[in-house]
């Protein structure tokens, strides 16, 4: 096997994908130039200049501020259709993608338009791009638990698209247990549950969030690793972890690749996954992660292939479904 045959993408399920975090400057000015909305960027390469972070604060401060170019459905539609394209290029065959309808709330956008335009592009992805696709909404942590509660009712319509919620934004002074009882409800309609946890916020966080919030899956969890006792219950559990390494390092969480706890991970024995975040802001897609980490940390073919099999025994796919995946990676590469 070459290096390049080492390095290609494998089947992969993508479980943590900001929409809004794939819109790159040339569709942003694009759109920008369709609704009328004046952006303080001279065209793509400025914008491009400006994906540079200090911390995640500096980098919420644009995210948020770009979203006044998603106006109408074929807006949401059109940000869809661009990741799909590039996700079904970088071996992603599923994708548990998040949104931000509180966002899109706040500067009156409805629910209808975000929904119509991400479902137009999501009800035929399998289809056109062999990718399939279900949506986790994602309260904002800096807004009222209150109103998450008053938002979940209008999130259940939209079923079977959306399979479960999230909880995202800067951790810091926003623990998880603020928002309990939202998840609980949640819980109790049968919807899947996720959480940042960990990213930022300490280890005791990621803690708060399986024990208050019942969540699944555990998104970033990259400073678990600074308490032994969270890394034995991760491990005991088998708690999926749902780790961004170039998002790490563009908002300072990790100083470099090499320094990246992903190794780590897997040699603790925690059920890690490699996924995109915010691709357009952070400088790749999901296989551009996982090889940028292969290089940097020295990730054997082996590894590679338990990263993509996390993925899908992650996923919140049906089993025959994980199972047919699993297969997919096994035949990509028989273990050795």
């Amino acid at each position: 096997m070459s290096p390049d045959d080492e390095l290609a993408p494998l089947p992969t399920a993508e479980l943590h994908l900001h929409i809004e975090g794939t819109l790159e400057p040339e569709l942003a000015v694009a759109l920008a130039a369709r609704n009328r909305v004046r952006l303080r960027f001279d065209g793509p390469e400025e914008l491009r200049r400006a994906y540079r972070f200090s911390d995640l604060q500096s980098f919420l401060d644009l995210y948020y501020e770009l979203m006044a170019v998603l106006q109408r459905p074929e807006d949401f539609t059109d940000l869809a259709e661009a990741y799909l394209r590039t996700a079904a290029a970088q071996g992603v065959r599923h994708a548990e993608v998040f949104v931000d309808p509180q966002a899109h709330l706040a500067r009156g956008v409805p629910l209808e338009v975000v929904f119509e335009g991400l479902g137009e592009a999501f009800a035929t992805a399998e289809e056109r791009h062999g990718v399939s696709v279900a949506l986790i909404p994602c309260f904002l942590r800096e807004r009222d638990p209150a109103e998450a509660e008053e938002l979940l009712p209008r999130l259940l319509r939209y079923r079977p698209l959306v399979i479960g919620i999230g909880l995202v934004s800067a951790e810091t002074g926003r623990p998880p247990e603020l928002f309990e009882r939202v998840f609980a409800r949640a819980a109790d309609e049968g919807l899947h549950r996720v959480a940042h946890a960990g990213e930022e916020g300490p280890a005791e966080y990621v803690t708060a969030a399986l024990d208050h919030l019942g969540i699944e899956r555990v998104d970033h969890g990259i400073r678990s690793m600074e308490d032994p006792s969270v890394v034995a219950r991760l491990r005991a559990e088998q708690v999926p972890l749902t780790v961004c390494p170039l998002s790490n390092v563009a908002l300072r969480g990790v100083d470099r690749l090499a320094d990246h706890p992903l190794k780590a991970m897997l040699d603790a024995g925690l059920a890690a996954t490699v996924n995109s975040d915010d691709p357009a802001y952070f400088g790749g897609y999901l296989h551009d992660n996982v090889a940028a980490v292969t290089r940097a940390l020295g990730l054997t073919l082996d590894e590679r292939r338990r990263l993509a099999e996390n993925s899908w025994r992650a996923s919140f796919l049906p089993a025959a479904e994980r199972d047919r995946h699993l297969a997919a990676v096994a035949a990509a590469v028989p273990q050795s």
